[in-house]
């Protein structure tokens, strides 16, 4: 047997259930999706879904917190240390959904329902990336880099809607733009959201409560 040849390495059953159940789950309804459908996706014995994730419900969280992890640790990180990184967390983004480009709509469909499995989970990893964006725009505020008047919510909304729509309409936009969005495009397309955002953000920009001076009505000739 030939040394240098390395081996390959079986994906980890815990891997396997995971990416099954994002097949899945993207491809029917939560209550439509057995554990044993899974377990037959992922080649692995139905019990393990129990003994790595507790439930169906608990595999289906975990298949979305891995999915949105990758954004939620930049937030920690020193990618938004300055407002140039908002073109590479949009960047990380459209790679990220680029892959399961059905992964937004899916979420969407959770957050729609009030009574939807994981509701409750996304709502809290939401809520976990606005109070971090927060607090890495009060630091950007201190820096000096960002107005001071700008609203956290209002930004997080933009940042969202730039994020999202591209992803949740990619087949329309592709259609009507007779181009696909790849790789290349989605990187444009980062760079120029990331540098709409940046100018927006940017203390030298005229703040938006100072208005100019209004010009002077002309007087009503006798």
């Amino acid at each position: 047997m030939n040394q240098d040849t390395p081996l390959d390495t079986p994906t980890p059953v815990r891997e396997r259930l995971l990416q099954a159940a994002k097949a899945c789950f993207l491809a029917d309804d939560y209550h439509a999706v057995s554990t044993r459908r899974i377990a037959e996706a992922a080649q692995a014995n139905v019990s393990m879904i129990r003994y790595y994730f507790g439930s169906k419900e608990g595999l289906y969280e975990e298949m979305i917190r891995t999915n949105l992890l990758p954004m939620l640790e930049v937030l920690d990180g020193d990618m938004l240390s300055s407002l140039d990184g908002f073109a590479g967390y949009l960047d990380l983004y459209y790679r990220t959904m680029a892959t399961t480009p059905d992964f937004p709509r899916l979420i969407l469909k959770v957050l729609a329902l009030k009574h939807s499995p994981g509701r409750r989970f996304v709502h809290q990893l939401l809520e976990r990336g606005r109070t971090r964006g927060a607090k890495r725009l009060d630091d950007l505020k201190h820096s000096g880099q960002l107005r001071t008047e700008v609203d956290p919510d209002v930004l997080r909304m933009a940042f969202v809607s730039l994020a999202m729509m591209p992803m949740l309409l990619k087949d329309v936009f592709e259609e009507q733009m007779e181009r696909p969005m790849d790789a290349t495009f989605l990187h444009q397309l980062a760079r120029f959201n990331g540098q709409l955002i940046a100018a927006g953000l940017s203390t030298s920009l005229m703040p938006p409560s100072t208005s100019p001076t209004p010009p002077t009505p002309p007087k009503d000739t006798p």
